[in-house]
């Protein structure tokens, strides 16, 4: 009969044996190619979408990232796409406090990595269809959709070089606020009430060899249930959410570390309601 063996990593279906890991257990992105468009948003409708005892940061930031990912260790070179959304955050837990930024939603274009995300470490993922982003006369642009529909459109527009304060900004998180976040909910059997319920961190380190600024532009659709029935409610929602304040894009290329030993992905609390 199988059975599990102690410190092995497993995912469903489990019975076939461990996860296989990349040689070295490396974890790294070599080539990635991103898009960044950021704005300050209302704080009350930020808030909405928060679980305790998760806050709004002092700015109401919402960061809109698609990265074309390629050469990727534990893909063996493969690669994929993906677009996420991020909220600047506190979070005041029992025993700490982080500054952050907590995943709202990650849209990818592959389902490995979305099942590793989903599962081991409570990044919200889902599945679309992301265009390799194309440059046209200088200006970046990509696109998302899902059941032949578009979800949104995304571009950057008169890039330049950063200045020395931006290239500090842009090129590195703010001191001690590099601590990604994300909701590990796993609905319990039958799909109601709670399975597994806890906030996570899942660190990272990014390198980035070149950066360019410029002028950013997200443009979601408002769907309905007959256009994509399975997300049509987490594309209205960020639809809603107004642009107060528009701030400096920037196109990147680099590479990143998923796997940090000396800060490993980890839960910081469960998740209660009052």
């Amino acid at each position: 009969m199988f059975k599990l063996e102690p410190g092995k990593r497993y995912m469903m279906p489990a019975h076939f044996g461990p996860r296989p890991s990349p040689p070295k257990s490396s974890f790294r992105y070599n080539d990635i190619t991103s898009m960044t468009v950021p704005f300050l948003t209302d704080r009350d409708s930020l808030a909405q979408y928060l679980p305790e005892p998760l806050e709004v940061a002092d700015n109401a930031l919402i960061t809109v990232t698609y990265a074309c990912n390629r050469n990727v260790d534990f893909l063996a070179g493969h690669g994929y796409n993906m677009i996420g959304v991020s909220a600047a955050v506190v979070f005041n837990g029992e025993q700490e406090r982080l500054e952050g930024n907590y995943t709202l939603v990650i849209w990818e274009n592959l389902a490995d990595p979305i099942l590793i995300g989903r599962e081991a470490q409570g990044i919200p993922k889902i599945y679309a269809d992301i265009q390799d982003h194309s440059v046209i006369a200088g200006d970046w642009s990509t696109s998302a959709s899902h059941f032949g529909h578009k979800i949104m459109d995304m571009s950057i527009s008169d890039l330049r070089a950063p200045t020395p304060d931006e290239a500090e900004v842009y090129g590195k998180p703010g001191e001690g606020k590099d601590n990604p976040m994300g909701w590990r909910f796993l609905p319990a059997i039958g799909g109601c009430g709670q399975g597994v319920d806890e906030l996570t961190t899942f660190p990272s380190k990014t390198t980035l060899s070149e950066i360019w600024i410029g002028q950013g532009k997200v443009d979601w659709q408002h769907l309905t249930w007959e256009q994509n029935p399975t997300q049509h409610h987490i594309v209205n929602a960020l639809a809603a959410l107004p642009v107060l304040v528009e701030l400096p894009a920037m196109v990147a290329k680099g590479s990143a570390d998923l796997l940090l030993p000396h800060r490993p992905s980890r839960a910081i609390a469960p998740h209660r309601d009052n």
